[in-house]
């Protein structure tokens, strides 16, 4: 009979924090395995030692590098497979031998832990248990005394090894973090909270619940002072005490994309999380998650001028202000409006910023394919803010210059007529058969994609949620076989 297999976690430092079956398991094991660096010290088998035998059977499992450089063919990874191997192949002779072997892992077995790479190895092939742990994380915001997560606040677990570009963006992006292994990483992690503006709510915590403990705002520790075991905690945000009002604030205009949280940018992610102040057209406002101490001030869609004014007054009576738009604020939305207020003496000293989207435009094309792979232009039917004529002269332009066309707000309940007339426009230099993607509520749950010849385009299907991408004379539409239509323009324009 083989013997069974334990992941015994034994939470983060205080051996008071081991679990009931933790110290059972430890009592009716035959072999305990441990792992440690080249000096043998091990934290788990400190944290374990009066629960150990003088009989016990200790197996420890040395890593044979850990920050230093390494001279085996295969390199830092190789070197770690070859060990993990021989380490598995260790515990497996003391199972065949019917044995029960603990493997110890400080915190959770399961959590960025050692223990992981025996599991992977020897769960399949013998009996296993998982005995979970209290982990650091637990341990720091117990230590913190303030909630690490409440309501539907997001957690974010990272560890500090990841690109500093990438901390940056996911720091913007959520609501509460935590970041691991920091010790070498502590200057890089503290570049990117500072980055993503989240330096001044992060705390910080060195050895939870061990000798040495720590607590400290980030902002304030030395870089050289920092271990491998210490997090960075970016607590919740839920009443979370809102700044000092400040002299001046700032108006950053933020683009959603054309739906809703799947095309947010972790940037727009961050400058609506920080927002004293959301303002903009209600339906936009929709799509942003309400946030405790968040002021919400949404209006109708055609006070543009007004709503920017009223961001930059927020704005010089220091409040932090995010303008929400629609698509990419500098396409046909408000980020216009914005920098037109902006520009009167009045709001000349208020910092704007404007954060890109996903257009519409680049929405729908991604749907069809690649309809804007080659020169295009954006015109807007509405006639609301210029004269129709106008709009008759671009379209027959752009469509005499065979550009592709990528055609916003192309009919309302108001506005009827325009779609037939611009498809009567194009058509005098179009053929018949030329592709036009009618796309409606891209990425919302209402979506529907379609690909028309331009004489079969029915202005009744049109409406002001509907983008229309009419091709040019090159643009190809194709059934695969799998039923997908497919749009493309090709990148190479043939010689004349």
């Amino acid at each position: 009979m083989s013997g069974k297999l334990y992941g015994v976690g034994l939470g983060p430092g205080d051996p008071s924090l081991m679990t009931v079956r933790a110290v059972e398991v430890i009592g009716e094991a035959d072999v305990i395995a441990y792992h440690s660096a080249r000096h043998g010290r091990s934290i788990a088998r400190s944290i374990a030692a009066k629960h150990l035998r003088d009989d016990h059977i200790e197996e420890r499992l040395v890593y044979p590098v850990t920050t230093e450089t390494t001279d085996h063919p295969g390199g830092y990874q190789g070197a770690m497979e070859e060990f993990y191997a021989e380490s598995a192949a260790r515990l497996a002779a003391h199972l065949d031998a019917g044995r029960t072997v603990a493997v110890l892992a400080e915190g959770d077995p399961l959590f960025y832990g050692s223990y992981m790479h025996m599991h992977k190895r020897l769960a399949d092939r013998y009996d296993t248990e998982v005995i979970p742990g209290v982990t650091s994380v637990s341990a720091a915001a117990a230590r913190l005394g303030a909630p690490l997560a409440e309501g539907e606040e997001v957690l974010t677990i990272l560890p500090g090894t990841l690109p500093e570009e990438e901390l940056t963006a996911r720091l913007a992006a959520t609501d509460v973090a935590v970041v691991m292994k920091l010790g070498r990483t502590f200057p890089k992690v503290r570049r990117a909270l500072e980055r993503s503006g989240r330096l001044a709510d992060t705390r910080y915590v060195e050895r939870a619940t061990m000798s040495g403990e720590r607590v400290a705002e980030l902002a304030d520790v030395d870089a050289e002072s920092v271990p491998y075991f210490a997090v960075a905690v970016l607590p919740s945000q839920v009443d979370a005490e809102r700044p000092a009002a400040r002299e001046r604030g700032e108006v950053v205009v933020v683009g959603t994309g054309p739906a809703g949280p799947l095309w947010l940018t972790p940037e727009s992610r961050g400058a609506l999380a920080a927002a004293d102040d959301l303002v903009g057209y209600t339906t936009y406002l929709d799509r942003v998650p309400s946030r405790a101490g968040q002021a919400r001030h949404g209006s109708d869609n055609r006070v543009e001028s007004e709503r920017a004014e009223f961001a930059l007054d927020l704005a010089r009576r220091g409040r932090r202000v995010a303008v929400v738009s629609g698509g990419d604020p500098g396409v046909f939305a408000m980020a216009t409006a914005v920098l037109e207020a902006a520009a009167q003496k009045e709001y000349a000293d208020i910092p704007v910023r404007v954060l890109p989207g996903v257009t519409a435009a680049n929405a729908a094309a991604a749907r069809a394919g690649a309809p804007l792979g080659h020169d295009y232009a954006t015109i807007s039917l509405s006639d609301r803010l210029k004269p129709w004529e106008v709009i008759a002269e671009r379209l027959r332009a752009a469509a005499a210059a065979d550009l592709v066309l990528a055609l916003y707000n192309p009919g309302s309940r108001s506005r009827t007529w325009q779609v037939g007339k611009a498809r009567e426009l194009l058509l005098e230099h179009r053929a018949p058969d030329t592709p036009v993607v009618v796309a409606r509520d891209v990425g919302g749950p209402e979506e529907r994609v379609r690909i028309v010849r331009l004489a079969d385009l029915d202005p009744a299907e049109v409406d002001m949620r509907t983008i229309l991408l009419v091709g040019s004379s090159q643009t190809q539409a194709v059934r695969r076989d799998d039923g997908q239509d497919i749009v493309w323009t090709p990148r190479r324009y043939p010689e004349a």
